[in-house]
């Protein structure tokens, strides 16, 4: 198979609404209910702030004009190596456009900001279900964590 060619570019604020619409479907595909205007709200508000980095991508057949995919990056820090870490919160890529590499060349893009950064990892976290997403991370070299626990505490 060749290797695909995606545009993959730095989401902004013009951006607002090819990413908020990629987002949305991310929050469906997570059984969460679309909220389109806190959606939107939420993004707008990320990309402001630069609380994090935004990704697009778009295919390689130039098919289409709109994005077909986003990764959202949030930096952090591993204290005990002293070093930046990124942790990619969301990689979405449409039906219609998977399994075309497109997430892989997302992955790449997030290895080469974490490189010019200086960071000691990505960490990165996905669904027990989400084998297909798995598979990918697998490909890609990442590994699943064994070392650690994660504990959470869901406020209300």
């Amino acid at each position: 198979m060749l290797q695909p060619n995606p545009v993959i570019r730095a989401a902004n604020l013009d951006d607002l609404l090819d990413l908020t619409r990629l987002y949305i479907a991310y929050r469906v595909f997570y059984g969460e209910p679309p909220a389109e205007a806190a959606a939107e709200q939420f993004i707008r508000e990320r990309i402001s702030s630069n609380a994090g980095r935004y990704f697009l991508a778009w295919d390689e057949h130039g098919e289409r004009t709109s994005p077909v995919g986003f990764m959202h990056l949030m930096p952090s820090t591993n204290t005990l190596a002293m070093r930046p870490i990124w942790l990619l919160e969301d990689l979405y890529i449409e039906p219609a456009a998977r399994r075309r590499g497109i997430a892989s060349c997302l992955l790449r893009e997030a290895e080469a900001l974490a490189r010019r950064t200086g960071a000691e990892r990505i960490t990165l976290s996905t669904a027990h279900s989400n084998e297909i997403a798995q598979s990918i991370y697998r490909r890609a070299g990442y590994e699943r964590e064994e070392h650690f626990w994660y504990f959470h505490r869901v406020l209300t």
